[in-house]
């Protein structure tokens, strides 16, 4: 072959590889991985929002419904363990650890929902313009979280069908064999109750104990 044409056969070669292995898909499975850790830090954010507002509501809770130091301390417990239980992108391929952070999350979702229903109980505290505030930026937050919990899920989903499907499983089998399916966020087992609170303390002043279950509506003073 005349020299000039193999020195363009093979710039030929080299310049077209790139745009070949592209078009197979090789690129296909770092981008949607990266995808999903990109909505998976979104829904850090919104986790970390929510801890951000917990002190301010705990503080003016605490001071209409003192006596209520149960729901109190449990929020305050809940939402220290769910920041301590860290979980980052490098972690998302271990379904055990994700489920550890989910369940610390769950526990702040739940106590949250119970200090929320003390409101009921107490109509100053129901009026109180900081309170409202927080708790419509915490109902906000949450909206958020469910959001990006399904966001991320979706992005999940999309990667993980990949890497069984051809012919991008073709090089997850080869080329990149690190590549490993991501953990799915679960609804909580108690997802779909509403939340109960029951006080059996008794309020400074000897007042009757307060009893409230919001699954229904029953109030007792």
């Amino acid at each position: 072959m005349n020299p000039l044409l193999r020195r363009l056969a093979r710039l030929f070669l080299i310049l077209a590889l790139p745009a070949t292995l592209a078009a197979c898909g090789i690129n296909t499975l770092p981008t949607q991985e990266e995808q999903a850790k990109a909505k998976f830090a979104d829904l850090q954010s919104d986790y970390q929002r929510r801890a951000d507002l917990i002190p301010n509501l705990v503080s003016t809770v605490q001071g209409y419904a003192a006596q209520e130091r149960a729901v109190l301390t449990e929020v305050t417990e809940a939402r220290a363990s769910a920041t301590q239980v860290k979980l980052d992108a490098s972690s998302l391929n271990d379904p055990a650890a994700l489920q550890r952070f989910q369940e610390a999350q769950d526990r702040l979702s739940q106590g949250l929902g119970r200090l929320l229903a003390v409101s009921e109980n107490y109509p100053d505290l129901k009026s109180n313009q900081n309170f409202l505030v927080l708790q419509s930026q915490l109902e906000g937050t949450e909206n958020r979280i469910n959001v990006s919990r399904r966001d991320y899920n979706e992005a999940v989903r999309v990667y993980n069908t990949s890497l069984r499907t051809f012919p991008i499983a073709l090089w997850a089998a080869t080329f990149q064999r690190n590549q490993k399916p991501m953990s799915l966020f679960q609804a909580a087992a108690t997802a779909q109750n509403a939340p109960s609170v029951n006080f059996n303390i008794a309020p400074p002043g000897g007042a009757t104990t307060t009893t409230t279950t919001t699954s229904n509506a029953t109030t007792t003073r």
